[in-house]
């Protein structure tokens, strides 16, 4: 800003000056354009982006939504993050102080607009705290449905969370020609419950009996998987939420012990499933951003309609298919991309 009245008192020679040294124009327009420079991006990064995760770094879904968030929002505003951490603390009491906790900042650190993360961050922040505030919100990650919290609002919109459910029966249906029972398991969380909630309602529409195991050991998840082989299908839902998870040793259970056809719509799951339409995280947060992005340039939230997300990854795991009776239709091995070559 020392600038400004340097720059002003240089401008103010006039026109004739400009024809008579044209050098001195070249130098003063140089100078109008470095200091535009300055002054917008001192106007950009005054903006303040705050991002709710309802979860914890590590966790590969919450990896994804950051990393879709931080790439289109770097150096566009000053960035701050807090993160939950509720898939690994479940008690009621300690999400609730979370929240307070995530209140808190907001109301002393005033942002310009939030983006939350997941489900959690909507039912225990947005819902109790700012509805129809003058703060600005933008989530994703909310599965299947925002009705239970009343979104829209007139500060709120964003990406819902929706797996290619339909679309993973209609692609079993060409492995499998007959498909009776299904067996769904998960981790006992909140999230796995809408989620099976969901299966079981398309299950319905192709007549299949859908059956659920939710969990919170790895103990429990080996012997359910076990047991499941007799049925016609196995889904694997998240196993977020199961704190003694040990990937290596259920990589080898699953090897060892894997029969039937067993699907996920988890990209981290696939290590454990054959085959996978899975969702695309980082869409979710690069949705988010540029939101907020058009929101600071002074769009409301209430005139950016709330969507679901639109992209899929399909994948194929060699190293289980090849231990099993199962064949692969040559359509969907183009169509996948394939993991466990290696093995």
């Amino acid at each position: 800003m020392w600038l400004l009245p340097w720059i002003c008192n240089a401008l103010s020679c006039g026109w004739r000056k400009f024809i008579l040294f044209p050098g001195v124009v070249e130098m003063r327009v140089a100078i109008v354009l470095l200091f535009s420079i300055l002054v917008f991006s001192d106007a950009a990064l005054a903006a303040r982006c705050l991002f709710v995760s309802s979860y914890h770094r590590g966790y590969a879904w919450s990896d994804g939504v950051e990393r879709g968030v931080r790439k289109v929002l770097d150096g566009k505003c000053e960035l701050r993050q807090l993160d939950m951490d509720t898939k690994r603390n479940k008690s009621e009491e300690y999400i609730r102080n979370k929240a307070l906790e995530v209140k808190h900042l907001i109301d002393s650190w005033k942002p310009d607009v939030v983006i939350a993360a997941d489900d959690n961050a909507a039912k225990y922040v947005i819902v109790p705290y700012y509805r129809d505030s003058n703060i600005p919100f933008v989530f994703c990650g909310i599965n299947w449905s925002v009705d239970e919290y009343g979104f829209p609002y007139k500060n709120v919109t964003g990406m819902v969370e929706v797996a290619p459910v339909r679309q993973l029966f209609e692609n079993i249906e060409t492995i499998r020609t007959k498909i009776h029972r299904i067996v769904y398991i998960g981790a006992d969380t909140l999230t796995e419950k809408k989620n099976f909630a969901r299966f079981n309602k398309v299950a319905d529409k192709y007549n299949y009996q859908i059956r659920k195991e939710l969990v919170s050991s790895t103990a429990e998840w080996l012997a359910v998987f076990k047991n499941a082989q007799s049925s016609d299908v196995v889904v694997l839902g998240s196993n977020s939420g199961i704190p003694d998870w040990d990937a290596e040793s259920v990589k080898r259970y699953v090897k060892t012990h894997i029969k039937t056809l067993v699907i996920t719509n988890h990209e981290w799951m696939m290590p454990y499933a054959i085959f996978g339409m899975t969702k695309i995280p980082d869409e979710q947060g690069e949705w988010a951003a540029l939101s907020a992005l058009k929101i600071l340039e002074g769009l409301k939230p209430s005139a950016i309609a709330i969507v679901p997300n639109r992209k899929w990854d399909m994948y194929i795991n060699k190293s289980l298919l090849k231990v099993t009776t199962i064949t692969m239709p040559e359509t969907l091995l183009l169509k996948s991309k394939l993991i466990g070559n290696e093995e």
